[in-house]
């Protein structure tokens, strides 16, 4: 004799006994309505977590997915020097004589393009020599313009000016939203003969 003893009916089953007095298990009872209501609602669960997973996913890679290539980065603006132009006009009315000392004479300055440029200052490198620009600075210009600028010197002692003005310049500073640069402009053939000229009438009884 076997340890095994009788088999036990399954949950949701009962046992009949047959003619021959063994056991048999039923079919299980069908499930009730609160039993179907719940696996209905189970399943609508599921299949909305389901639905709300995959649409997240497809959001994600919406969203990490590249619209197109980046545009270049924005170039950096011009240095000051290398958009603003100075050019030399002429003298002015009423120049020196031996007993003034005082001369004037203008200068075109233009700036080509990039943002607006600001002189703030403008100087000459001669120790004896003093300058005043109208306007005064600093004077802002803005690109694709030019301005007339009055430049008046006044000699204060003769012996440290030159004779004969070579090659003078005019030294500026600039800025602009990229930079702030000194520069020197040479003005050319014309400023350096006509310079020369009046400071010898300035100082003809200096120079002798």
């Amino acid at each position: 004799m076997s340890g095994t003893g009788p088999v036990e009916p399954g949950e949701g089953t009962r046992a009949r006994e047959a003619e021959d007095g063994t056991l048999t298990a039923l079919p299980a009872r069908p499930p009730g309505r609160a039993a179907r209501l719940y696996a209905r609602r189970r399943r609508a669960v599921l299949a909305a977590a389901a639905a709300a997973a995959l649409l997240a996913g497809a959001g994600l890679l919406y969203a990490t997915r590249p619209e197109g290539p980046e545009p270049p980065p924005t170039p950096p603006p011009p240095s000051p020097s290398q958009v603003v132009d100075i050019r030399y006009v002429g003298l002015r009315a009423g120049q020196p004589t031996a007993r003034s000392h005082s001369f004037a004479f203008e200068v075109l300055l233009s700036v080509a393009s990039g943002p607006p440029v600001t002189t703030t200052r403008l100087s000459q490198p001669y120790a004896g020599i003093t300058l005043a620009s109208a306007p005064r600075t600093p004077f802002r210009t803005a690109p694709g313009s030019a301005r007339k600028i009055v430049i008046t010197m006044r000699v204060t002692e003769c012996g440290k000016v030159p004779k004969d003005a070579g090659l003078p310049f005019l030294d500026v500073t600039l800025r602009n939203a990229r930079a702030m640069e000194d520069h020197s402009y040479i003005l050319g053939p014309r400023y350096a003969r006509d310079l020369s000229h009046v400071l010898q009438v300035a100082c003809s009884n200096d120079f002798g």
